[in-house]
């Protein structure tokens, strides 16, 4: 068989297919006669030169022209939906659609079903995640957006953009009521998820706050998680960021005080939970000098402990902070 022109009107991906109509270079459209390709220039020797498609090539010149131009058409509308099925990711199409959008006053809810096939396949797009809040803010209608999270986060419980969108729609339009309901469905599931702990930290943050009785519910419910698995790191910073907001700080509340007498009992050897007695005695340390001869030793031992025998790997992370303690604490 002959080798095909790069001219072609027909694109070599598309060749073939029974699905799909061939696709017809930009170029070769009589619609866009009256418009003049602009080219990429990237210099005389450009460096690691991108080997784009002809494709690519034909519908990013056109979308140059247009930008220039600044025109507002269907045609430009359409034009930016075939560079981003080839590049979601090119924030500049984003942005021109978004005014090509406006300007032609589109349907929204027409657009998010767009942007929410756009997610299906790129669900770690930052600027499709982008358009969609866009969208959501001039309608002023989040009422698909937490289903939608719901969905991206069952297949990738720790997507950052999908947690980003999802707490911004619940701090925007103050949607809080069930989501301390969907975080420990996450945590049944995997009691590890270190974002489903970050988002409970958030919604206490932003709805109730740190109150006696907040502080004693999430103690009472982060205890039970490490009662369960004590070797949850998630859970152990949990555990520090509620005790931050409490007077007592590490030492002294009973529910705290009951977890590390039944650790104890139960001869624990969690490093999370020996670093956390470090932590402990570092601010009784701090708090009352008196106790510096007799903690700061035992603080050290459990330091070489970490070190030698619990957490091998983070050995030197151990040695430096037994080196700080010493620094702070020897008279």
């Amino acid at each position: 068989m002959a080798e095909k022109s790069k001219e072609s009107l027909t694109d070599s991906s598309d060749e073939g297919s029974d699905q799909e109509p061939s696709y017809i270079f930009y170029r070769d459209r009589p619609e866009w006669s009256d418009v003049v390709p602009v080219e990429l220039h990237e210099g005389p020797f450009p460096v690691v030169a991108i080997a784009y498609s002809d494709r690519f090539k034909d519908i990013f010149n056109y979308f140059r022209a247009i930008v220039l131009k600044n025109e507002i058409s269907e045609r430009a509308f359409q034009l930016t939906s075939d560079a981003l099925e080839l590049n979601p990711a090119n924030y500049t199409v984003w942005q021109y659609r978004r005014t090509v959008l406006k300007g032609l006053e589109k349907s929204i809810p027409k657009e998010l079903t767009f942007v929410r096939t756009i997610i299906e396949d790129h669900p770690k797009n930052y600027q499709v995640w982008h358009h969609r809040r866009v969208l959501v803010e001039w309608s002023g209608d989040p009422s698909s957006e937490l289903r939608l999270t719901e969905i991206v986060l069952a297949q990738d419980a720790k997507n950052y953009h999908a947690w980003q969108h999802r707490q911004w729609v619940l701090d925007t339009f103050k949607l809080f009521d069930h989501e301390l309901e969907f975080v420990e469905r996450l945590l049944e599931d995997d009691i590890r998820n270190n974002s489903a702990w970050n988002q409970r930290y958030f919604v206490v943050k932003q709805t109730t706050g740190f109150t006696e009785d907040i502080i004693n519910r999430e103690l009472t419910f982060t205890v039970t998680s490490i009662k369960i698995i004590c070797n949850n790191e998630s859970a152990w910073n949990y555990l520090r960021g509620i005790l931050s907001h409490c007077p007592t700080g590490l030492n002294g509340h009973p529910i705290v005080e009951e977890l590390c007498q039944f650790l104890d009992d139960n001869k624990s050897e969690a490093p999370f939970y020996f670093a956390f007695l470090v932590d402990r005695m570092e601010e009784m340390m701090q708090s009352d000098p008196s106790k510096r001869e007799i903690l700061l030793p035992k603080a050290d031992e459990v330091l070489q402990l970490l070190a030698t025998k619990m957490d091998p790997i983070r050995r030197e992370y151990w040695l430096f902070l037994s080196r700080y303690l010493n620094s702070q604490f020897t008279n």
